[in-house]
Parts: structure tokens; C-alpha cells; sequence
């Protein structure tokens, strides 16, 4: 192997996390999550609480979930319109069957593959027949809707004893002051192990190093040597399955599917993911980063919630204004970049 063959070792998790420019949009990130509790508890009170953040990780582990799996997709300069809708085609498929008898485990099994036969179309799409990842997962968002609408369009409501109820089960972490208490389900563990696994793929393996090297030059990674063709058509699966399995998550908390389940899902994942600190263009960000953005918009509602006097509407308005902010800071970024 030549040395122009040989991958560039990666930097540690330490120098990544070194404040500089990469790093600022996820610092900034983390600076409005505190300014938000900071400024909920002062305005409404009981926001630094273990029952609020308790039910902000129940409430949002299917978007962590899928946050993570567009991490791995936009660090290569990608994107997954196709999440949401696989999200209503893997419930629907997933209740249907349970309500027909099948083995629970067996259904959580099929909802996660549903979402990983839709990856790879999507890769397969854009890896090998050329077609823009823009366009491929947008082709398979509309199959995905439309397979869910001919499934069903009347909600369809999973059996309340049935098993895949059960990863919505609470467990009591922490007793806490009266109803102050830490509570977690199976859940948030699943969230939390998803981010766990992808946290060693990006930053402790090889393929990790070549899903930042395709985003920071595609053209160059080629020319190491890299993997490139697998890499990019694993991320696209990566980010189906992972719908799959938040569609397991979401379903077994709400116990009902529909055709309309997670429009606009994708747009939200991708949200939580610039808000983040991962770069539109690729080859810079961080899978914790995302989290944090997930868990930004789910604080977000929450204190929406509480005021009252917020209309719903304004949600959108409001994660757009983020959204904005955090397009601009992305672009001051990649700018002083170049200049440096």
C-alpha cells in the first residue's frame, strides 16, 4: 500500500471536540439547550426537573433515533427524504401483522427490515444508477406513502397487551420529591444504545473515518483508496433500518398507525441534525451533536406547552427561525474555512 493509499489516521474525539470552527455550530447547540431550561425554569418553573427531562427522552427517543440515522447520511453531504414515510409503512405492517397473531418479535423484526429494504433502494439508486439523493429518497418517500395508503387510510390500533406495548413500559430510576421522579422505559434505552453503536462507528472505525473523508472530498477518498461505493450505500441503509426501528419505538408508545404517521418527520430529523453542528456540505459534525438537537426542538414544545398563550403553529415558525440561524452560522463556518 503507497502512502497515497493509506487513510489519514483519524483525529481523536478530544481534538474533535477542541473548540474551533467545526465545532461551534454543536457548541452553540448546547448553549441554547441550557439557555432554554435556564430560561423555562425561571418563566415557568419545575423545568430543571427529573420528570421534565424524563419525559423529553420518552417523548423523543423515535426522533433521536432517527436523527442519528441522518447524521450518518448528511456527513457525507447526503440526505433522506424517506424516513417519515417509511416510519407509516413500517407501523402499519407492523400493527397489521400483530393483530393478526404473529409472533411480537417476529413483527419488531419485519418493521426494522421494511425500513432497511427502503435503504438500500435508496442507495442502490444513488450509488449505482447515478440518480441525486434528493430525488432517489424522494421517489422512495412517495412509494413508502403510497404502500401505507393502499395498506390503510383508517388508524389501525395495536392490542393493548400486546408485547411490543411493553418497550413503553416506565421504569422507575429515581424516586424522587412527590411526583419529581426519574422514570425510564426500554425505549429511551434502545435511543440510547443506537447512539452508543453509532458514536464507535464514526469515531473509533475505519468506516467512520471514510463516511467523514466522502464528505470532506468524495474525489479524494476515491483516490485514497476508501471504500467509498460500500460506505455510501451502507449509510442509506443505516438511515432505513434505523427509521424501522424508531417506527417500533414510536408504535409501541402510541399504539396506533395510519398512513399520515410521521409527515414531516424527516424534515424535523434533518432539523435536529443542522441544529447539531453537522454540515450541510458534509465531513464535519458530531452524533451526539444531533441528539442534542433532537432534544432542542422536543424542549422547544415543551416550553411552548407550558406558556399557553403560543399557538401550535408557531413551532414551525419558530424551529424555522433556528433552523435559519444555524444555516447562517454553517456558512460562516465553511467560509473562514476556505479562507484559512
Amino acid at each position: 500500500m503507497t502512502e497515497l493509499d493509506r487513510p489519514a489516521a483519524a483525529p481523536s474525539l478530544l481534538s474533535r471536540m477542541k473548540p474551533n470552527l467545526e465545532t461551534l455550530p454543536t457548541l452553540a447547540a448546547v448553549a441554547i439547550f441550557v439557555a432554554m431550561l435556564i430560561y423555562g425554569e425561571i418563566a415557568y418553573g419545575r423545568i430543571v426537573a427529573f420528570s421534565t427531562i424524563s419525559n423529553l427522552l420518552i417523548n423523543n427517543a423515535y426522533l433521536i433515533i432517527l436523527a442519528v440515522g441522518l447524521t450518518f447520511v448528511i456527513l457525507t453531504g447526503g440526505i433522506d427524504l424517506s424516513v417519515g414515510a417509511v416510519i407509516a409503512i413500517s407501523s402499519l405492517v407492523g400493527v397489521m401483522l400483530a393483530n393478526a397473531g404473529w409472533n411480537p418479535l417476529v413483527v419488531m423484526v419485519l418493521m426494522i427490515l421494511v425500513g432497511s429494504v427502503f435503504g438500500v433502494a435508496s442507495g442502490v439508486l444513488i450509488q449505482y444508477f447515478n440518480v441525486q439523493p434528493f430525488i432517489a429518497t424522494l421517489a422512495m418517500m412517495f412509494l413508502a406513502r403510497g404502500l401505507a395508503s393502499i395498506l390503510s387510510t383508517t388508524p389501525q390500533r395495536l392490542e393493548d397487551d400486546s408485547l411490543i406495548r411493553t418497550l413503553s413500559t416506565q421504569w422507575k430510576v429515581y424516586d424522587g420529591p412527590k411526583i419529581d421522579d426519574l422514570v425510564t422505559t426500554p425505549n429511551v434505552l434502545i435511543a440510547a444504545a443506537v447512539v452508543i453503536v453509532a458514536f464507535f462507528l464514526l469515531h473509533r472505525t475505519r468506516f467512520g473515518r471514510t463516511v467523514y473523508a466522502i464528505g470532506g472530498s468524495e474525489q479524494s477518498a476515491l483516490l485514497m483508496g476508501l471504500p467509498v461505493v460500500r460506505t455510501k450505500l451502507a449509510i442509506y441503509i443505516i438511515s432505513g433500518t434505523l427509521a424501522g426501528l424508531a417506527a417500533v419505538v414510536y408504535t409501541s408508545k402510541l399504539g396506533i398507525a395510519q398512513n399520515i404517521t410521521g409527515v414531516g418527520w424527516e424534515l424535523d430529523a434533518i432539523a435536529a441534525v443542522i441544529i447539531g453542528g453537522t454540515l450541510l456540505t458534509g465531513g464535519a459534525g458530531f452524533v451526539l451533536g444531533s441528539v442534542i438537537g433532537a432534544l432542542v426542538l422536543g424542549l422547544m414544545n415543551v416550553l411552548i406547552t407550558r406558556d399557553g398563550g403560543i399557538p401550535p403553529e408557531a413551532t414551525t415558525i419558530i424551529t424555522g427561525g433556528i433552523l435559519l440561524a444555524f444555516v447562517l452560522l454553517q456558512r460562516f463556518v465553511v467560509s473562514r474555512k476556505r479562507k484559512t
